[in-house]
């Protein structure tokens, strides 16, 4: 589990194919965490993406942990598309005691958004995401989201194109503080990203869906 409060922005340093053939991917990403304390099957949420580390090295301040994504993984959120250079939300897993500073977050990606627009709004910066509309109904002003693995809270949400329209957008506003301390300050319009859903809102709407299937 994971609160989508950013502790670190990784590197990617290497990329490579892993298995045999099965379109697995090695990737290994420098960090500033001490790597004395990643232990080897820890789980980092990138850029919101659960992984696990399976190799660790470097030094205090300057680190790197590598982690192995499947073709699935590769498929369904923005790793695939990582290259040497890019750079990486991160995030330690909860310990018990930890403060709970953003919201329940599980690193479980749902689908891709794409950044529509970006405007000014006094020192901050408002974003509008253009997210699939059957992953657009979980999605509710004044709710939480993670975008990138960053808990950010919703200002509004739109059906794009009407009633009929195949995509929702929805906007927040990043503050400077996490313009700079997470990749979401750099973001350019078009740019895809990872969401996840609040946790809470996707078991109301399953336990809707078995009311309306019972009787």
């Amino acid at each position: 589990m994971f609160t989508g409060i950013v502790t670190d922005i990784g590197r990617v340093r290497r990329v490579v194919p892993a298995g045999q053939g099965a379109g697995d991917m090695r990737l290994e990403i420098a960090c500033a965490y001490d790597p004395a304390t990643i232990a080897i099957g820890a789980s980092i949420a990138c850029a919101g993406c659960c992984l696990t580390a399976i190799e660790v090295g470097g030094k205090p301040g300057d680190a790197w942990f590598a982690v192995q994504a499947s073709a699935e993984t590769l498929s369904k959120t923005t790793l695939g598309r990582w290259r040497e250079g890019t750079r990486v939300n991160l995030e330690r897993a909860l310990k018990m005691g930890d403060e709970l500073g953003g919201h329940i977050v599980s690193g479980h990606v749902d689908g891709l958004a794409a950044l529509a627009s970006r405007a000014a709004d006094g020192d901050s910066a408002r974003l509008v995401f253009a997210l699939p509309k059957a992953l657009g109904r979980f999605v509710a002003p004044k709710g939480s989201v993670t975008v990138e693995g960053v808990s950010l809270t919703v200002n509004e949400v739109r059906d794009a194109g009407g009633p009929g329209g195949s995509e929702t957008r929805f906007g927040v506003n990043i503050i400077p503080h996490t313009q700079a301390a997470t990749t979401l300050g750099a973001l350019e319009v078009g740019q895809q990203v990872n969401v996840e859903i609040d946790m809470l809102a996707r078991y109301v709407q399953r336990l809707a869906e078995t009311a309306g299937n019972q009787g």
